[in-house]
């Protein structure tokens, strides 16, 4: 990811600090204490892909984090080249040795009960590539299927995003993606403002509409936004708090940078205590699921219009 801080004056820009993503990123190890929830919504991605009629031959997951996804996407479509992008070099290096240790057991298990001549040479690696994903190293017109599951959310400027993926997407290439929005730790950030925080210490999320317009801005045809809420529940304030610091934690460069008073802290755990029911308190996840698709151009690179004429057919 590029370390620098966008411009204040862009609009849909949150205050997002890029090295701060990378270095929250940098242990899998803790951030895989949240992978139920990034598996529960790519499940609910993939029920969604399976209604679109489409056969890659490159598919491209921007912000592949620990590589979750690339094998799935490597299942759904055997024959295409599978690219996984990611800011932090910590999850790429995980990714690659699940992968690894993944082709070594299919590996012994086909050693085990096929002959040589039977086994085939197998799935191909994914290429892996530590890189901004909205800053891609890869060609114009280069890619046909972009997935990017809760990784949009950790970027300042999601409207320039849809630009560079628009930018390498072929003509009819498909976009999808999922994100957090704005309703998601609401219980969290009531808590905050109870201990005097505000939203200091919570991320804020994009509206699907805007999420919408952005979209139509860069390029992309006819986007379909959809919004679900997830309720998680929890036992105990340690482990809700545990959760959201797996899931990123806090990246804004606005955030407060000292621990909270023991008052102030008492007053947060306070106002998560009273939303419990039934022993459990309640932690809302808004999900927006997008796709959308990157129509023929209207114009050539020196500005002319492009009129297309398909004669009728003589009877």
């Amino acid at each position: 990811m590029s370390s620098a801080s966008p411009p204040d004056s862009t609009k849909f820009s949150a205050p997002i600090d890029l090295r701060r993503v990378r270095e929250l990123f940098a242990d899998p190890a803790r951030i895989a204490e949240s992978g139920f929830l990034r598996r529960e919504i790519a499940g609910r991605m993939h029920e969604r892909l399976q209604l679109v009629k489409i056969a890659p031959a490159q598919v491209l997951d921007a912000g592949c984090g620990e590589g979750a996804d690339l094998a799935p996407l490597h299942q759904h479509f055997p024959e295409a080249r599978i690219i996984g992008i990611d800011g932090a070099q910590a999850m790429l290096a995980q990714a690659a040795a699940d992968d690894a240790a993944a082709h070594s057991s299919l590996n012994r298990m086909l050693a085990r009960w096929l002959p040589a001549s039977m086994r085939g040479r197998g799935a191909a690696a994914p290429d892996l590539v530590c890189a901004d994903f909205g800053r891609l190293p890869l060609a114009p017109v280069s890619v046909d299927l972009i997935w990017s599951n809760l990784a949009l959310h950790w970027h300042p400027q999601p409207d320039q995003v849809f630009a560079e993926w628009r930018r390498v997407l072929k003509v009819d290439g498909l976009l999808m993606f999922s994100c957090f929005g704005p309703d998601t730790l609401r219980e969290l950030r009531s808590a905050m403002a109870a201990g005097g925080q505000g939203d200091a210490r919570v991320l804020p999320f994009v509206d699907m509409h805007d999420f919408g317009d952005m979209l139509v801005n860069a390029g992309f045809s006819t986007p379909v936004m959809d919004m679900e809420t997830l309720t998680v529940t929890y036992e105990s304030v340690d482990k809700l708090i545990a959760d959201v610091r797996a899931l990123g934690g806090n990246p804004l460069a606005t955030r407060m940078r000292g621990l909270l008073g023991r008052d102030a802290w008492r007053r947060s755990v306070d106002a998560l205590e009273s939303l419990r029911r039934e022993g459990r308190m309640p932690l809302t996840f808004e999900v927006i699921y997008g796709h959308a698709f990157r129509p023929a151009p209207r114009t050539t690179a020196s500005g002319e219009a492009i009129i297309r004429f398909d004669p009728r057919r003589k009877h």
